[in-house]
């Protein structure tokens, strides 16, 4: 199963990158953060109101990433997120970085996000409501 893709797009700036210009390796786990942030958000999704509402949050399970080009200072990129998997307790998104300008894919991710109680941090599945929100996408 593959969702739709979601794209959010950001700007490098300085902060982001090495004393060369170049995007710094960390720097592109935020950005995949944020665009899987905004994917949840466009679907109605606040992770804040997760947490305060149904004592949960996403955690990132584990990750494969392969970094295929660097991005640079002022690139303009676009983040893009599809669901590929829903389990019980996670979700699990392809995710790619690419440059706007020619639509070079610079970085590609795989990365399961766990459901966990906000309190305490154990595994628990996601609910239903929330699982059927998610499913739609």
């Amino acid at each position: 199963m593959v969702a739709a893709q979601f794209r959010w797009s950001v700007r490098v700036y300085w902060e982001d990158t090495d004393a060369g210009g170049v995007v710094y390796h960390a720097s592109y786990l935020r950005f995949l953060e944020r665009a899987r942030t905004e994917y949840l958000r466009h679907l109605g999704i606040e992770q804040e109101g997760l947490r305060k509402d149904n004592n949960l949050v996403f955690v990132v399970r584990d990750l494969a990433i392969g970094f295929e080009k660097p991005a640079r200072l002022d690139d303009l990129l676009g983040v893009t997120v599809a669901l590929v998997e829903r389990r019980p307790a996670s979700l699990v998104f392809q995710q790619q970085i690419l440059r706007e300008s020619d639509a070079v894919v610079l970085v590609q991710a795989r990365v399961r996000a766990a459901c966990v109680a906000a309190a305490g941090f154990r595994p628990r599945p996601i609910p239903d409501g929330l699982f059927a929100e998610i499913s739609k996408a």
